[in-house]
């Protein structure tokens, strides 16, 4: 181990990554609740998804550990499931299957790319204070994700958004989840979020919004992945569909990817002194294999997660605690149905505390030279708002190179930078 993933060098232990393994496992274990809960919507076999997620996270996070060796997981995207369930499927009326074979193209599509050095590029291109802006952006989303799943955050057809209503049984679960978990956090309880997220299911069963099944076991078999495996619809793959749902695909993914990427690396201090994420290459390969391998199980875009913040934040600096993630992950398989347990308010108090785990580069931002510090605003607001960390890059490449043209600062901008710029400003007119 210490050979392998070089703990001294990385100023770190063997105990010090299990544990932020651990962690982040914990942070993010909702996933294998919350994507079959998404995927179930566009018809898909519920114990199939659940199924599929694991063994797909726990491929794309070996890949991680192993070829990139950072402390960062892969899971389904929160957000492209959606897209997957709610556009594609109830949106477009197609099948699920069709937008199974959109994530396996993309997948490969992603891994050409990775080969040719064309996402680590994108990733360079990216100016330094926007970087640590998507850190502080990505956190506000997840949060403002946690804060809807509950219901403490409604629509609202005049102002868009307003206050939930306080008595719903969801809402007081995820207050008090959100209360006791914190505390731990600040008590730096070892897996406060999970103790959270477990705590929260328990109180949920008196109030109605944790229901065990008949015939609950802790410990079982993993629900059988064949309704799922290999289910792809080929007769559709040169159709102008399926040509606006894989781009869709590529494009949030990339760089929601490279959001999180430059994001937590940027928090856990891993950028070279020339702002560079080490490894890079193999990061977004682990991320291109995960999309692949998940698609032919079952289960929508695998990416890397924010959640791994958590584990970063605990003192993950290599890639033995992606491993211990990835073998967590494994181990989840057999114990299905405490996981199926959990609701939707009791996982949301973790997503609101990551939030807050994300938010702390915000003070390295440079806010005196404006040049800099509108772009870097416009990245971190417009995420949480538009729902997406992609449209939020969007916004501030688009404002740095605009402003830094307009103020005479043109020599600021990278050749690269430019390119990037053309591209986002035709996504967002096309």
């Amino acid at each position: 181990m210490e050979t392998f993933f070089e703990l001294k060098k990385n100023k770190t232990t063997l105990r010090t990554e299990v544990i932020a393994g651990i962690t982040t496992f914990l942070t993010m274990a909702y996933i294998l609740i919350v994507q079959p809960l998404t995927l179930a919507e566009a018809g898909m076999d519920f114990g199939a998804v659940f199924t599929a997620t694991a063994i797909a996270s726990f491929i794309g996070t070996l890949v991680m550990a192993l070829v990139a060796k950072l402390p960062f997981a892969l899971a389904p995207g929160m957000g492209l499931n959606a897209f997957f369930a709610f556009s594609v499927v109830v949106g477009m009326g197609r099948s699920w299957q069709f937008a199974l074979t959109a994530v396996f193209l993309e997948g490969i599509i992603f891994i050409l790319l990775t080969l040719f050095n064309v996402r680590e590029a994108i990733v360079d291109s990216i100016p330094e204070n926007i970087k640590k802006a998507i850190s502080v952006g990505i956190g506000l989303f997840i949060a403002f994700v946690g804060f809807k799943n509950a219901g403490i955050i409604v629509a609202h057809e005049n102002t868009l958004v307003q206050l939930g209503s306080m008595g719903e049984p969801g809402v007081l679960v995820a207050l008090i989840g959100l209360i006791g978990t914190g505390a731990f956090v600040a008590l730096k309880v070892r897996g406060a979020l999970l103790v959270g997220i477990l705590g929260a299911t328990v109180i949920g069963i008196p109030f109605g919004i944790t229901t065990v099944r008949e015939g609950f076991q802790i410990i079982s078999a993993p629900p059988s992945i064949a309704p799922v495996f290999m289910q792809f619809e080929w007769g559709q793959i040169f159709t102008f569909d399926m040509l606006l749902v894989v781009f869709t695909f590529l494009f949030v993914d990339m760089f929601d990817t490279v959001g999180t990427l430059v994001g937590v690396s940027t928090k856990a201090g891993l950028m070279t002194e020339d702002g560079k994420i080490p490894r890079v290459k193999g990061a977004l390969m682990a991320d291109a294999i995960g999309t692949t391998a998940g698609a032919m199980l079952g289960t929508s875009t695998v990416t890397t997660y924010i959640e791994s913040a958590a584990g970063v934040e605990e003192g993950g600096r290599t890639g033995l605690t992606a491993l211990v993630t990835a073998f967590f992950f494994l181990i989840a398989l057999f114990f299905s149905q405490v996981f199926l347990l959990i609701p939707a308010a009791a996982t949301a108090p973790a997503l609101i505390l990551v939030g807050v785990f994300m938010a702390s580069p915000v003070k390295d931002i440079n806010f005196t030279d404006y040049t800099e510090a509108i772009p870097a605003f416009l990245t971190l607001i417009v995420m949480p708002l538009s729902f997406s960390i992609s449209e939020g890059i969007v916004f501030g490449v688009l404002a740095y190179v605009f402003l830094k043209l307009l103020t005479g600062r043109h020599k600021e901008i990278t050749p690269l930078t430019y390119v990037v710029g053309v591209f986002f400003l035709i996504s967002l007119v096309v």
